[in-house]
């Protein structure tokens, strides 16, 4: 994990690797879970007989949830200790390079892309990311995402 004591610090950051997470394996019931809470019943997610008849041989990730946990892995990457509240500001940016199966393991190295100053107490953090599939070349996501840290 990279630790920042506050804004000005990660401000001088740019090109920084973050590094990469600790795995976490896809299961069925978080493509189910995903599913119910996104009405996105597409047989692919949730058919498991179904899809052993498709070339994976498996259910796979909706290509949202895969990106939904971009959240969740930069958590393991970056602190600021001076922030008090961090925003999703959006995505210049995604591709959905290849399909996640079940049971896979997903991994996301970061590098902060720029730092712009963002309000009287932000910054609007660029980050490129990609999110891999353990054992596998091609990762399953890239993505320019901004978000945006308050002091």
């Amino acid at each position: 994990m990279s630790i920042f004591k506050n804004l000005a610090e990660i401000k001088s950051s740019e090109g920084k690797f973050l590094g990469t997470t600790a795995g976490r394996i896809i299961t069925q019931k978080m493509i189910d879970d995903f599913a119910n809470a996104t009405l996105d019943f597409q047989w692919i997610h949730v058919d498991a007989e179904r899809a052993k008849q498709t070339p994976v041989g498996s259910t796979i990730a909706h290509g949202f949830l895969t990106l939904s946990l971009a959240a969740k892995f930069l958590e393991e990457l970056l602190n600021i200790a001076s922030v008090k509240m961090g925003i999703n500001y959006g995505l210049n940016k995604v591709r959905f390079i290849n399909v996640v199966p079940v049971n896979a393991r997903l991994q996301m190295s970061a590098t902060i892309k720029s730092v712009e100053d963002f309000a009287d107490n932000g910054a609007k953090i660029m980050i490129d990311a990609v999110i891999h599939i353990e054992g596998q070349t091609k990762p399953a996501c890239v993505l320019e995402w901004i978000v945006v840290q308050f002091e």
